[in-house]
């Protein structure tokens, strides 16, 4: 028999999230999928399954490589899945940089003109 592992503990198990309440809380939002339908905390997944994770703006896409229910060190995540998301969602991260206009650290609250400047630009684009 396969092994089966929760979603929620996986999803904390491989890093994908900081605890298993913010992986639980992502479940019960909507944005995980496994093979295309929304996941509950409880689903339990198997090696071969892929599962979406939507972390705006970007959908992330892996492949259970092995189930685990204790959190691993980042060096041997790639052991337990795959990384399979498409080349155009991370180019999304790339975009969304460029929408950000970036202040020194330190310089503080904007002024007025500065502000107005800064909406200016916002509506450009």
């Amino acid at each position: 028999m396969a092994k089966t592992v929760r979603i929620d503990k996986y999803l904390w198990a491989v890093r994908l999230f900081k605890t298993r309440t913010l992986a639980t809380e992502a479940c019960k939002r909507g944005k995980v999928t496994v093979d295309d339908m929304p996941a509950k905390p409880s689903r339990t997944i198997t090696a071969g399954d892929v599962i979406e994770v939507k972390k705006m703006p970007v959908v992330y896409s892996y492949r259970v490589k092995d189930p685990i229910e204790k959190r691993v060190g980042a060096k041997i995540v790639d052991q337990y899945m795959e990384n399979i998301t498409t080349q155009e969602e991370l180019q999304k991260l790339e975009m969304q940089d460029d929408f950000f206009v970036k202040r020194d650290r330190g310089a503080g609250r904007p002024t007025k003109k500065e502000r107005r400047l800064l909406d200016d630009i916002q509506d450009i684009t």
